[in-house]
């Protein structure tokens, strides 16, 4: 039997006050943070039980070096879809009309490096960041958007894969994403959302959300998501974001908040029995966690981008990526460890999409590549300002490239002469910030774009870059739902690309 000690009083509200029996009921069912006592048990004994315990069996000559723990944070620019490497950063001169872009190659400030017209304002910031021109990898039976995504996101392939191509939904099973495997290993220290994914999930036709979950880490690591309301050519959603659930309900004032959370550590005190069973889960500083999340106001005030400077938000671009990423930025600058910006457009769409099976000199001049233009290399200017690129480290790639030859089928799809079908076995991807070498082009791919000439560099290793980058081993083990150990990722870190 529980007893508590003391007598009973009519108001918690007062400081000198001691409990009553409504307190207890409270207790038992307040969800005003929406974390009940038995679901907090449940979340913290998914977030530490053995099965995903992180150890590492690797020596201490495999970490440190150049790069090594340089990053606080990382912005993950997802351009799903696979956009076309020849048509960007990797035009092609005296080749066949079938493989040349149509947009004209321009000069960029390293020299020698030619990017296409399409994205001049990136030509000139160019100096600022690594690119990857040799990225490849050769897909495990069917390549398609969702298998490559899940690839990049978590570091392993997946065993199930439809006759369609399709993914099986996610499940509890999956290997987590690269951002749920660093925020468990190097949390966040300042009350603020650790890991943020937004302005859409990553999708592919009807699977949604395959590699952006914690998979067998347990949902305590999954990101909170901000999906504002709004289909994908709406460009203006971002204005009306919502972030109800970090906000107190109106009847609730902070300091009532806290003093429920010192009834909690009275209740736990006279508790010997719960307080033992609990002992290894850290219950309090979790719920201290979310308590000062809301109270603070950090993370509601890092989306407000009403504050922002009008000219800032324009040279962003006024629309959902651009605006996305001036929100990173604030994230990064309030605390946040990871964020993810999606590109926002369903990968096998049309529009705005990076999926150029055809009309691709249309879209990607007037649609994708302004967008991209204008809004990374303003994420790269405002970094850099502000003295947050020297700890930020920024990625940008797709989950592939497009095919050399315009008009040909790949991958089973119908490609008119103005399209360009998938192709993983060369594309380019960038790289920046956090001891990056600046102005630096690592790799090269041959004549046609189509292989790597020198240095290939496998997703998986651009994934054991980043781990490296936050002082994290790649190979550190982690057990998953069966208690099998796994590495967070099956490769080694490219150190090269550190200065």
């Amino acid at each position: 039997m529980i007893r508590l000690p003391g007598g009973f009083s009519s108001d918690l509200c007062d400081t000198h006050a001691k409990l009553t029996r409504r307190d207890l009921l409270r207790l038992g069912g307040s969800t005003i943070l929406g974390l009940s006592l038995g679901q907090l048990l449940r979340l913290q004994a998914s977030a530490a039980t053995p099965p995903v315990t992180a150890t590492t069996t690797t020596t201490a000559a495999t970490r440190g070096g150049p790069g090594w723990g340089k990053a606080k944070s990382v912005i993950m620019v997802y351009l799903q879809g696979g956009p076309s490497h020849l048509d960007l950063w990797d035009p092609k001169e005296n080749v066949p009309d079938k493989i040349r872009s149509a947009f004209k190659p321009i000069p960029t400030k390293i020299p020698g490096t030619n990017f296409t017209e399409i994205i001049p304002q990136l030509a000139k910031v160019n100096d600022k960041f690594t690119m990857i021109r040799s990225m490849s990898y050769t897909p495990n039976g069917l390549f398609n958007h969702t298998a490559a995504i899940y690839q990049i996101m978590t570091g392993y392939t997946t065993d199930k894969v439809s006759p369609s191509g399709q993914l099986e939904p996610p499940n509890a099973k999956d290997f987590p994403n690269f951002g749920s495997n660093i925020v468990r290993l190097k949390p966040v220290d300042t009350p603020m959302l650790p890991f943020v994914m937004l302005p859409r999930p990553l999708q592919e036709s009807n699977v949604v959300g395959k590699g952006g979950t914690a998979g067998f880490l347990g949902k305590a690591f999954d990101p909170y998501t901000l999906y504002p309301e709004g289909d994908d050519l709406d460009m203006t959603k971002m204005d009306r974001l919502k972030t109800d659930d970090l906000k107190l309900p109106q009847e609730v004032f902070a300091m009532r908040l806290e003093r429920r959370a010192k009834l909690r550590e009275t209740i736990e005190a006279a508790m010997p029995d719960v307080e033992k069973a609990t002992a290894n889960y850290n219950l309090d500083e979790y719920y201290q966690r979310a308590l000062n999340l809301i109270v603070s106001g950090r993370a509601r005030e890092a989306f407000d981008l009403a504050a922002e400077g009008e000219k800032l938000r324009d040279r962003y671009g006024r629309n959902t990526f651009g605006q996305s990423l001036l929100l990173a930025r604030r994230l990064v600058e309030a605390g946040t460890r990871v964020v993810e910006v999606i590109w926002p457009k369903v990968a096998n769409s049309d529009n705005h999409s990076w999926d150029h099976h055809q009309g691709l000199t249309e879209r990607m001049k007037g649609k994708s590549g302004p967008m991209l233009d204008q809004g990374l290399s303003a994420l790269f200017e405002d970094l850099d300002q502000r003295g947050l690129l020297s700890e930020t480290l920024v990625v940008c790639l797709g989950e592939f490239g497009r095919s050399p030859e315009r008009g040909v089928s790949t991958s089973g799809n119908n490609n008119s002469a103005d399209g360009r079908d998938h192709w993983p076995y060369c594309y380019t991807s960038i790289i920046g910030g956090a001891g990056i070498k600046r102005g630096y082009v690592h790799g090269e791919s041959d004549k046609t774009a189509s292989a790597p000439k020198s240095d290939p560099v496998h997703p998986t290793e651009l994934l054991a870059t980043i781990y490296h980058a936050f002082g994290i081993d790649p190979e550190t083990i982690v057990y998953n739902h069966l208690n099998q150990p796994r590495e967070l990722v099956k490769a080694k870190a490219v150190t090269k690309l550190f200065a």
